[in-house]
């Protein structure tokens, strides 16, 4: 997968490939460095309204990202915030492994359920999917 277009251009493809969910995504401060806000805004009606993630870190040469969700409905009122580590890796067929941490800050004692971390770990999944055949079925998109 490229890396290109899940952390350097995503705030351009997701919305081209989920438009039924995410009405746009746009860098409200900074150009996509560190400490760049990039706000994630979804149609009218839906159960989110957007979301708002600060990039801590961005190495480019060794594939690797770091971001923390700093605001939005996702939050629930239970967490501070989350925050993501995504590392690319070439591996031996010409592909590429993803590998995604994601760390959650819960707001003084609250205690979060197995359920409601699934729950989030699937939604991104299916977007991940969702770029992943993209992707694969246009392999000259971000060559």
């Amino acid at each position: 997968m490229s890396r290109q277009a899940l952390i350097l251009d995503s705030h351009n493809l997701i919305p081209k490939l989920l438009p039924q969910s995410i009405k746009s995504i746009e860098y409200v401060q900074g150009n996509g460095g560190p400490g760049s806000i990039k706000q994630t805004n979804f149609h009218e009606g839906s159960h989110m309204k957007c979301l708002k993630h600060k990039i801590d870190s961005l190495d480019i040469e060794n594939y690797q990202c770091k971001y923390t969700m700093i605001e939005g409905d996702a939050l629930g009122g239970k967490l501070e915030s989350l925050s993501y580590e995504v590392k690319f890796e070439a591996t031996a067929d010409g592909g590429s492994k993803v590998t995604s941490t994601t760390y959650y800050h819960a707001k003084g004692d609250t205690e979060l359920k197995v359920e409601e971390l699934t729950a989030g770990k699937d939604k991104a999944m299916g977007m991940f999917k969702v770029i992943e055949e993209y992707l694969l079925a246009n392999p000259n998109v971000y060559a």
